[in-house]
């Protein structure tokens, strides 16, 4: 390879939230490194982390059903909403430390409390809410939730949902308080706001277009500049992949084994917005349904107050679309070429397992706008269309691996981190819960990466995030310290608290 070359200590590929996140925690720990990020596009937090291409839901498992199995025998397994929990506060404890340093302000800006629901119809999907809510009502992470079925109560919850309202089908729903929504957009912009420092280049359309291992054990990175049309070569002893959708391509071309035999599946996502201020006034919450029979966990329909450039506005969905793009502002070619020689196997085998996907997925391209306001009008039966309109969100690419309990292309609905085995570069793939446990996981790829380094690192995570290295869970005394800190912090004070404040001000 020839052309310019910079030599660095880290290479951020992509200016997304985990990138933000592990270039943040790179500053902390070790302020001296050089990092350079190389992102495609114009600015930061532009693709999957920008604030219209997710949810915004701070994916805490206080309302997202698929996160609690029923077992054959009825139990609830709750296992995964504990992990996801515990993932979701080491990111409000490393949030509430750089507001607290004043490395970055105004969490309302990113951060806002919101109460979360789960909302089922129909007798079966009854009891499984009432199992569930049971099963985590006594869990200290998920203190405070609360359970009707009783639709006058339903009705001083969520209004918009229940006026209308003509089938006497039983309806239920769970609430909890200490939900939040995050503008993931905003975040990432402050974050990269706070990384601009003399060390810390960030180079704005740049597109990284190979990246091959030095005879030494570094990388080399080429990356051209769009505006320019210059190529220039990055070398790193570390480099971390964080390009969304685009990250499979990239580690692909790194050519190291734990790369191989992974596809990836692109689903787009469509919402409708509510365009009507008078309509998103008269609902405050994020409630989650569940999927339909057949569809995947990615699909679970949800209505969510969403904070905006400061606007309240509701989002509904996700309508599940195709583009064979990778990113939103990837290529047509993008889904043919990743399919290689080591993985086409897996890949095929996936197309045989996820007929019933396929056949989902037809079906979302071809609803008209009157089919999805249908399906919005299970939710809002008063909704009319003229108040809502179309808007389509981020690309995700879901992980095919072959797994040992799902056989040979598996499909993953996860965030995934692959790693080589010397530690030197590390890709971020997959989906949800992503952003929401983005401290967590970029917390793992310094444990997985930096081995030599967390002894004399650990002090200082601990100062970033109290809980580092213990089970929440099984302290509750330090789950409610931690708790009331961030709540303090970062403005999250609940919203009945928040209400009877406004009243007495009033």
């Amino acid at each position: 390879m020839g052309g310019e070359q910079t030599e660095t200590d880290v290479i951020l590929i992509g200016a997304g939230i985990m990138s933000a996140t592990l270039g943040t925690l790179f500053k902390e720990l070790v302020p001296d490194w050089n990092i350079t990020v190389l992102e495609k596009l114009s600015e930061a937090g532009e693709e999957s982390s920008n604030e219209w291409n997710n949810a915004g839901t701070g994916h805490a498992a206080l309302c997202e059903l698929n996160y609690t199995d029923e077992k054959p025998d009825g139990s609830i397994d709750i296992s995964k909403a504990i992990k996801i929990n515990e993932q979701f506060q080491v990111s409000l404890q490393f949030w509430s430390y750089l507001i607290k340093n004043k490395m970055i302000h105004n969490p309302q800006d990113f951060i806002r409390p919101l109460p979360h629901m789960s909302l089922v119809q129909g007798e079966e999907n009854v009891t499984f809410l009432k199992n569930r809510f049971e099963a985590m009502s006594n869990n200290p992470l998920f203190e405070g939730m609360q359970f009707s079925d009783d639709p006058e109560k339903l009705m001083e919850w969520i209004p918009l949902i229940m006026q209308g309202r003509t089938s006497n089908e039983p309806i239920a729903a769970t609430k909890i308080d200490a939900g939040t929504d995050v503008n993931f957009g905003a975040l990432t912009r402050m974050l990269f706001e706070h990384l601009k420092t003399k060390n810390i280049n960030i180079h704005y359309n740049h597109r990284v277009d190979d990246l091959k291992r030095a005879s030494d054990g570094s990388w080399r990175v080429k990356a051209k500049n769009l505006k320019s049309g210059r190529v220039k070569y990055h070398k790193a002893k570390f480099v971390f992949i964080g390009g969304g959708g685009g990250s499979l391509p990239l580690l692909q071309k790194s050519g190291i084994p734990e790369g191989k035999q992974i596809g990836g599946f692109p689903v787009s996502g469509i919402f409708l917005v509510c365009k009507n201020p008078e309509v998103a006034a008269q609902h405050h919450a994020k409630v989650y349904g569940k999927a339909k029979v057949g569809a995947p966990p990615m699909s679970v329909p949800h209505l969510d107050t969403r904070y905006i450039d400061n606007k309240k506005t509701l989002l509904f969905g996700p309508f599940a679309g195709f583009s064979p793009k990778f990113l939103k502002t990837g290529s047509n070619l993008d889904l043919v070429t990743s399919v290689k020689p080591n993985n086409v196997l897996t890949m095929l085998a996936a197309g045989a397992k996820e007929l019933s996907l396929t056949k989902y997925l037809i079906q979302q391209l071809m609803l008209t706008k009157e089919q999805r306001m249908d399906e919005l009008r299970e939710f809002i039966p008063n909704a009319k269309s003229e108040d809502w309109e179309i808007v389509v969100a981020g690309q995700r690419v879901q992980v095919i691996k072959d797994t040992e309990e799902g056989g040979k292309g598996t499909l993953q609905f996860g965030t995934e981190v692959i790693t080589s085995a010397d530690g030197s570069i590390a890709a971020l793939l997959g989906a949800s819960p992503g952003a929401s446990t983005a401290v967590h996981v970029m917390l793992e790829v310094i444990k997985k990466c930096f081995p030599q380094h967390l002894k004399t690192w650990e002090l200082k995570i601990k100062e970033m995030v109290p809980s580092y290295g213990q089970s929440l869970m099984e302290n509750p005394e330090l789950l409610h310290d931690i708790q009331t800190l961030t709540a303090q912090t970062l403005g999250l004070k609940d919203d009945t608290e928040r209400k009877s404040q406004i009243l007495q001000e009033a």
